[in-house]
This record gives C-alpha cells, sequence and structure tokens, in this order.
C-alpha cells in the first residue's frame, strides 16, 4: 500500500500537467507523510542529492558542448566528414557525411538534442537541395543523435551515474559507451546504403586536395577536444571533471580565437541557456534523491526484485522485459527523469540477477535515447521535426527502418555485454 500511495501520488502530479521535478519531490512528500516520516529527512535529502562534488561534471560538459555546437564547430566537422565520404564516391554520400558528422559530434556535444539542432541546420538544407527527401534527411539526422547518449561525454552517463550513488563510475561509463555507440553509426551508415540504391541517391562529390586541405587543419581544431576528454581520462591526467574544466577552456579559444565565427556580445546569452539547462537537471537531481530515499525506505527495489523473480529466474528474461518496459516508459518521459526514477530501483534487481551495473547502464541508455525519437515526448523528434521544417506525421510514417535498425543494436548491446564491457576492462576501470 504505501508503495501505491507513493506511485499513484506522482502519476497525479503527472497528470495534472506538473513539473516532473516538482511532481517527484511533492510525490516524496506524500509518501513520507504516509509513512510519518519526518518532512526534516525529505529536505535533507533535497540538498544532500546535489550536493556532490562529481555533480560539477554536469555544467562544465553541458558549457563545453554549448560553446562548440553553436561556435561554427558543426559546419567543420560536416566538412571534415564530407573529405572522408567524398573521396568514396559512394552513392548517398551525403547521408553517411551526415551519420559521420554525428558522430565526431556526439563525442563533443554529449548531447542529443545539440546534435540534432547544429548537424541537422547544416546536413538536412544540404541534402534537400541535393534531391534528398527532407522526411528521410530528418529521420537520419535525429538516428544518428542517439549516439551522443551513449558516448562520451554523455550528460546522461553522468546522471545514471549519480543515480546509482557512485557504484558506477563515471569514467567506466564513458568508455562502455564508445562501442556501442560505433556499433549504432556504423548500423545506420549500412541503411542508409540501402536506402541510396533502392532510391537512386545521388554519389558523394569528392573534394578538390587544396579544399581538403584547409578543411581538415581547421576541423583538427574541434576533433581534439576528443583527444582532450578522452586521451586526458585514460591516461589518468584528468578526472571527468577535471576533463570537463579543460574542454571549456578549449571550447572557448578555439571558438573565440581561432575560429571567431561567434560574437563576445552573445556570450551572456550562451551562458544563460547553459545555466537554464544545468538548472533544470539539478533540480531534477535533487527532487529525484527525495523520491528514491522515500522508494527506497519503502523497501520497493527489494519488492521489485522479488516481482520478477516470481517472473523468472533467468536473466535473459529478464533483460527482455527491462527492455520492453524503458521502452514503453521512454514514451512518455523525458530521458534524465526516468534515468533518476528508474536507476535506483532496478539497480538492485539488476545486481541481484548478476548483470553488470555498467552494462545495464548502456542498454538503459540506450533504451531511453530511442524515448526520445518517439511521440508523445520525443525532445530530440520534435527538434528535428523543426530544424527538418517536416510534420511529426511524415516523420511517423518513415521512421520505422530507424527504429528496427536501433533496436537490433539494443538487442546486441543487451545480450553481449562484451559490447560494453571490452574496454573498460582493457583500460582497468572496471
Amino acid at each position: 500500500m504505501d508503495i501505491a500511495v507513493l506511485l499513484l501520488s506522482m502519476c497525479l502530479f503527472f497528470a495534472i500537467g506538473m513539473p516532473i521535478a516538482f511532481a517527484m519531490a511533492l510525490s516524496a512528500l506524500v509518501g513520507a507523510l504516509w509513512i510519518d516520516l519526518p518532512v526534516a529527512a525529505v529536505m535533507q535529502q533535497l540538498a544532500s542529492g546535489v550536493g556532490k562534488v562529481s555533480m560539477l561534471t554536469i555544467p562544465f560538459f553541458v558549457l563545453a558542448g554549448a560553446i562548440m555546437a553553436e561556435g561554427g564547430m558543426a559546419r567543420r566537422l560536416v566538412d571534415f566528414a564530407a573529405v572522408i565520404v567524398g573521396f568514396t564516391r559512394i552513392r548517398g554520400g551525403l547521408s553517411q557525411v551526415n551519420i559521420l558528422a554525428t558522430t565526431i559530434m556526439s563525442g563533443i556535444s554529449g548531447s542529443s538534442v545539440a546534435d540534432t539542432s547544429a548537424i541537422g541546420s547544416v546536413m538536412i538544407p544540404q541534402m534537400a537541395e541535393k534531391g534528398y527527401p527532407r522526411v528521410f534527411a530528418t529521420n537520419v539526422t535525429i538516428s544518428a543523435s542517439v549516439q551522443a547518449i551513449v558516448v562520451p561525454p554523455s550528460h546522461n552517463a553522468v546522471i545514471y551515474s549519480l543515480a546509482t550513488g557512485g557504484v558506477v563510475s563515471i569514467t567506466s561509463l564513458f568508455l562502455a559507451g564508445i562501442l556501442p555507440g560505433l556499433l549504432l553509426g556504423f548500423s545506420l551508415m549500412l541503411l542508409c546504403f540501402f536506402y541510396a540504391y533502392r532510391d537512386k541517391h545521388p554519389k558523394g562529390e569528392p573534394v578538390p586536395i587544396r579544399q581538403a586541405a584547409r578543411m581538415l587543419v581547421e576541423a583538427l581544431w574541434g576533433i581534439v577536444t576528443l583527444a582532450i576528454v578522452l586521451g586526458g581520462i585514460l591516461t589518468g591526467v584528468f578526472t571527468p571533471i577535471e576533463a570537463g574544466a579543460v574542454a571549456c577552456v578549449w571550447a572557448f579559444f578555439v571558438t573565440m580565437f581561432v575560429y571567431r565565427d561567434y560574437k563576445w556580445s552573445e556570450l551572456p546569452q550562451l551562458a544563460y541557456r547553459t545555466l537554464q539547462t544545468v538548472a533544470m537537471v539539478l533540480t531534477l537531481v535533487a527532487t529525484a534523491s527525495c523520491f528514491g530515499y522515500i522508494a527506497a525506505v519503502m523497501q520497493m527495489p527489494a519488492k521489485m526484485t522479488e516481482f520478477f523473480v516470481a517472473i523468472s529466474a533467468n536473466k535473459y528474461v529478464l533483460l527482455m522485459w527491462l527492455n520492453i518496459m524503458l521502452l514503453v516508459l521512454g514514451t512518455a518521459l523525458d530521458l534524465a527523469p526516468l534515468l533518476l526514477i528508474c536507476t535506483p530501483i532496478l539497480l538492485p534487481v539488476v545486481k541481484s540477477f548478476g548483470i553488470d551495473p555498467v552494462h545495464f547502464g548502456i542498454v538503459m541508455l540506450l533504451n531511453l535515447g530511442i524515448g526520445l525519437l518517439t511521440p508523445p515526448v520525443g525532445t530530440t523528434l520534435f527538434v528535428g521535426c523543426a530544424i527538418g521544417k517536416v510534420s511529426v506525421d511524415d516523420i511517423m510514417r518513415e521512421i520505422w527502418p530507424f527504429y528496427y535498425v536501433m533496436f537490433a543494436v539494443l538487442m546486441i548491446v543487451t545480450y553481449i555485454p562484451a559490447v560494453s564491457l571490452w574496454l573498460p576492462h582493457s583500460f582497468g576501470f572496471h
């Protein structure tokens, strides 16, 4: 009965249109009052939820990603991808450029929405001009941007790490997300290759040598960011927090002093938008901490474990049920709130079945990343539609092959743990 009161109150607050953070906080208060827990205990959890030093990772990477996404780096990464793909002269070259540029951008921005905005604003008009259907170009862009959910420096990987209470390190998650992200990008490239020959998309055009050299040099300034983040963490020079801070300084230097496309007068607005994003995320973390605390007091994780054991003691069956549940939940709620709500509840369940928490984290991120492309709460879907100037109905009629590819990658990552665990094990971080 206690758990029912907690969950039903939260669903009621959601139903009346209350913001997610407030709904979690108020349902935690309702749950505390129901079990006669002092309200002061809930307030203490609210404060301690954002009092961890590791929380600094979020604002640093959000700011670095915002600077690079808006400072001209996206256009130069598209040029870099065009040089690489252009030499192959394969049919459907622009769709391959789109995915490759998004793959690189994902390793810089850490945000699916940022990738869709930055790459989509450059690539969708280009593809439409060359004769690609706008709906197809938009589907390529938003599907490829799901890579940013798992590859470093993914903001959501940091949130998952925080939601585990530090059980899973940020570095392990960063490493674990690299191969699944690349697998997703490669799989989407194969799908686009099929479309290109079926629908006779135009071939890629080679870039003149002199122009290609200039494009490569300009793009390398941005690609160095990847070396700073991953190289610094892997060699032990930086912690993830320090890597985020250094990435901010480097992004600022490249944007303002090398590219010089961004105006100094625009920086205050950039800082304001970043502050809004960080404030929203930290508020969610704080209120989810309250909700998770009340759920733990009510022994929800233990009861969830008993429930799943009653269904099946087979961990592969459990993983399928969890995939289905997360895919459904991903259509109704945004990614960050679901990570914060579900992780403290489901982590004890998967650990009791012998499933690695790092592996489960990547499975969870992929699941909820797909949810960003599904209505009614698909943030990346709506951003892509706005940039591509197409309707959600048109997208939904033609996106299904992209869903099938993403689901196939999800199944591979789910049932072959080595895809996500090989790199952390190889570098001794797990």
